[in-house]
């Protein structure tokens, strides 16, 4: 019966509610932090792996000599 008695002391409440307003609520708020929070930690281990990378960039190959001619300016 306390079931039934529950439901009839909302029912009053829900009517009070403008149907037309819709709010994200508590549960939104926490899907929004913790996706948040995710991505911050994804970004800090991002940073971190690239961080790691030692990179060294190759020297540039030698052009191929003309036979010690000079390259044509065009004029």
């Amino acid at each position: 019966m306390s079931a039934h008695q529950a439901l009839t002391q909302l029912v009053p409440l829900a009517a009070e509610l403008d149907k037309n307003k819709v709010t994200p609520g508590v549960l939104g708020f926490v899907v929004f932090a913790v996706m948040a929070l995710a991505v911050w930690a994804l970004m800090k281990s991002m940073n971190r792996h690239m961080n790691r990378v030692d990179f060294e960039e190759a020297p540039e190959k030698p052009r191929p000599s003309t036979g010690g001619a000079e390259p044509a300016t065009g004029k």
